[in-house]
């Protein structure tokens, strides 16, 4: 176990560098400037402001320099927020963003595999078809449709959740709940599938044949096996959630990372862009190694290489 995580970081190091470099590289040489904004700037003003940020020389020398202040640990000053560090930006936002999405994993994993469970137990029922035909509205959606409509609907038909702005506890169900719409849909479609073949096995007839309950024998032994696929299906859900958060955070104001992830992006701000995708990439890697430990833990006829 400790091998594999060793060689799963080692094996991180190249992937991490390639993708900054490509992300760094591809913002520099898009069309724009960091710092006009459609705005004429004196060509001394413009020099100087390209010295202090280290943005003077050839690409070449800019993507040297930034590099190694990567590996140091330095991501470098924003050149829109200007005299603020990418680390500190990250460092205040990324726990904003981290409460919405673990808010929004834990919605996904409860409601999906209750609803997954439920489904599968009613299978060709109405209650079946009806719950399948909503997940894949859910699945076939997007965040940035799904989530405008809810507004409408809690935020001001019903006036009963806040659609904007962060701090209060009920200021995080609305756009948690919108976030985790999508993985939802996905993990009780996965759960119910699974679930229908684990239910048709010669274990559960077993189980059924000693006379325990239909609750003892779906909770007890069916739901162990089904759940296989659902933890192969955690890692991307969680990746993908944080990735999503960017328009979710977008749409009702949240001063997540993602916020500043698009603005940077708008504005060709190449160190701020390379640095939340170097979050991003590490919080992939990440999830997929702790989900093929969890699938090693839960079923250890997997082998881990």
């Amino acid at each position: 176990m400790t091998a594999l995580i060793l060689r799963r970081l080692i094996q991180a190091v190249p992937v991490l560098f390639i993708v900054v470099s490509l992300t760094f590289l591809l913002v520099r040489i898009a069309p724009g400037n960091p710092f006009s904004n459609g705005k004429n700037i004196r060509p001394e003003i413009m020099a100087q402001l390209n010295k202090q940020h280290d943005l003077d020389g050839t690409l070449a020398d800019q993507y040297w320099r930034y590099m190694g202040k990567v590996v140091r640990g330095n991501l470098n000053i924003s050149t829109q927020y200007l005299d603020r560090s990418v680390n500190e930006i990250i460092a205040q936002s990324l726990p904003v963003s981290i409460t919405l999405g673990s808010l929004a994993y834990a919605m996904a994993l409860v409601f999906g595999i209750v609803c997954g469970a439920w489904a599968a137990v009613r299978h060709n029922t109405w209650g079946d078809r009806s719950l399948m035909l909503i997940a894949l509205l859910g699945i076939s959606i997007p965040s940035f449709v799904s989530a405008p409509l809810l507004i409408m609907i809690f935020a001001l038909y019903f006036n009963l959740l806040p659609a904007y702005g962060w701090g209060s506890p009920d200021q995080i169900l609305l756009p948690a709940f919108c976030l985790s719409l999508p993985f939802t849909a996905s993990i009780a479609r996965l759960t119910r599938g699974s679930l229908l073949e684990v239910l048709k096995l010669d274990f559960v007839r077993t189980a059924r044949a000693k006379g325990l309950s239909n609750d003892v024998v779906l909770f007890r032994h069916a739901l162990k096996v089904a759940i296989l696929p659902i933890i192969g299906y955690s890692g991307p859900a969680a990746a993908g959630i944080l990735t999503g958060s960017l328009v979710i955070e977008t749409l009702f104001g949240i001063p997540g990372i993602g916020q500043f992830f698009v603005n940077s992006a708008l504005n060709h701000d190449a160190f701020m862009t390379s640095g939340v995708v170097l979050v991003f990439s590490l919080f992939l890697i990440l999830f997929n190694l702790f989900t093929d430990i969890l699938y090693f833990v839960v079923d250890r006829r997997v082998k881990l290489e």
